[in-house]
């Protein structure tokens, strides 16, 4: 039996497999214990999509559940823009944005094409600065590097050898209860 991926995963597994374990491990745990500042701002800042009242627009859709039976992903998009036929992504604070990042915005898009939406815009929002960041949308190239990815995804291994990147644990928020590494986060 298959079973669907978190469209949320996809930029966990890129930037550490181990992660999605652990955080699956600590999920019913207080989450004090473990997320810092940065993760403790963009759940504030989601809050209002999360709850739907973010906006009162009537063009727009707000948290909507959506799913791909051939990426084989499910997941909530935060915002549609009806009119605009526009698709956001919301984030609280965007230094850099990362393939992870692209991916699940791209699954966002192939669900809710698939769907029978339309959709000809897609885009990051940055909450701290209230800046759009328009992505172009994906290819059939990138379609099917997305479902090279999620196929890999599907295939990983836990038993693999692990080997920590010191960059990324230092910016992991499972780093200090990590049995991987001997790193300590920067927050």
């Amino acid at each position: 039996m298959e079973y669907y991926i978190s469209i949320s995963t996809l930029n966990d597994f890129i930037f550490c497999p181990y992660s999605i374990y652990l955080h699956n491990v600590y999920m019913d745990t207080d989450e004090g214990m473990y997320q810092a500042t940065p993760q403790t701002k963009g759940k504030i800042a989601h809050e209002p999509v999360d709850s739907k009242t973010s906006s009162n627009r009537k063009d727009e859709i707000l948290s909507l559940p959506v799913l791909s039976e051939q990426l084989g992903v499910m997941g909530k998009i935060d915002v549609y823009r009806k009119k605009e036929k526009k698709l956001i992504e919301r984030k609280y604070q965007l230094k850099q944005i990362y393939q992870g990042q692209i991916y699940q915005l791209w699954a966002q898009y192939f669900c809710m094409v698939e769907m029978g939406y339309e959709v000809e815009k897609i885009a990051f929002y940055e909450i701290s600065t209230n800046k759009a960041i328009p992505i172009s949308l994906p290819t059939v190239e990138n379609k099917q590097e997305l479902m090279g990815f999620i196929q890999s995804f599907r295939e990983y291994n836990p038993a693999t050898p692990f080997v920590a990147n010191p960059n990324k644990c230092h910016h992991c928020i499972y780093c200090n209860l990590c049995d991987k590494t001997e790193e300590n986060n920067v927050y």
